[in-house]
């Protein structure tokens, strides 16, 4: 009776905290910004943490057929995965989908982080960091990891002149508090859904203003703009979801 109870609770543990982790589901978001443009949205990858494999990566693209496909942020915090991040970078790479990056916090406690911006450059992929560059028929905004005091919205907004759509890509979504500017749509990530969807978990696990009042996925709106969280392909802290499934996102603007 002992080995039946604990191998019933071993199952339960999976089925709960660990197939969540494996099911990658693909979130649909409508909105209408002006672009007319599919955005494949990837977060929080979290290589050292990470149970979705590159290749479902590639079956993703190969089947929604973005036109841009944007990153937004915590690729991994250790060097010996960085390896791992690279598999991920070259099959997006490989795709001939134009790609944008930002950081994240974790991305920040590299002891190296160059060595991650060299895999960036090696692979074309464009990192942003307070900066903007132009896009077709749009304006494409990168504001660096706020959570890390690393953002600058004045930079990242300096050239845009308002003419063209602007989207804006960023890990903390906190940082929509700080923004002045109009944008048209701004994509985020950092807090996971949650992770853990239990009662109180931001009151833990404290991670800015917006999760405080309840704000930490889906879309949502500022006076500046509408923003979308999304719940991250990756795991932070404890490798585990519960009633929170992993994401990437496809954003029809």
């Amino acid at each position: 009776m002992y080995t039946v109870a604990v191998c019933a609770c071993f199952i339960l543990f999976y089925l709960l905290l660990i197939l969540p982790t494996q099911w990658l589901k693909t979130e649909r978001v409508r909105y209408d910004a002006g672009i007319h443009k599919k955005i494949l949205q990837i977060s929080d990858l979290h290589a050292d943490k990470l149970r979705i494999r590159a290749s479902r990566i590639v079956k993703l693209i190969s089947a929604e057929k973005p036109d841009y496909i944007m990153l937004t942020g915590d690729f991994t915090r250790k060097e010996s995965c960085l390896p791992k991040v690279e598999r991920y970078l070259k099959v997006i790479a490989d795709s001939g989908v134009p790609a944008y990056a930002v950081l994240g916090n974790h991305d920040y406690e590299l002891p190296r982080l160059q060595r991650l911006l060299d895999l960036f450059e090696m692979h074309g992929i464009r990192l942003l960091r307070n900066e903007s560059v132009v896009c077709a028929d749009f304006v494409l905004v990168g504001i660096d990891d706020d959570s890390t005091r690393h953002s600058r919205v004045g930079p990242a907004f300096e050239h845009v002149d308002g003419n063209e759509p602007v989207i804006v890509i960023t890990h903390d979504p906190n940082v929509v508090l700080k923004i002045k500017r109009p944008y048209h749509y701004l994509m985020a990530g950092h807090l996971h859904g949650k992770q853990l969807n239990v009662p109180f978990f931001f009151k833990f696990k404290p991670k800015g203003p917006l999760p405080a009042h309840g704000i930490y996925k889906g879309m949502h709106e500022t006076e500046q703009g509408v923003f979308y969280i999304s719940k991250g392909i990756g795991q932070a802290g404890f490798n585990a979801r519960f009633m929170v499934r992993s994401e990437v996102t496809v954003h029809e603007l």
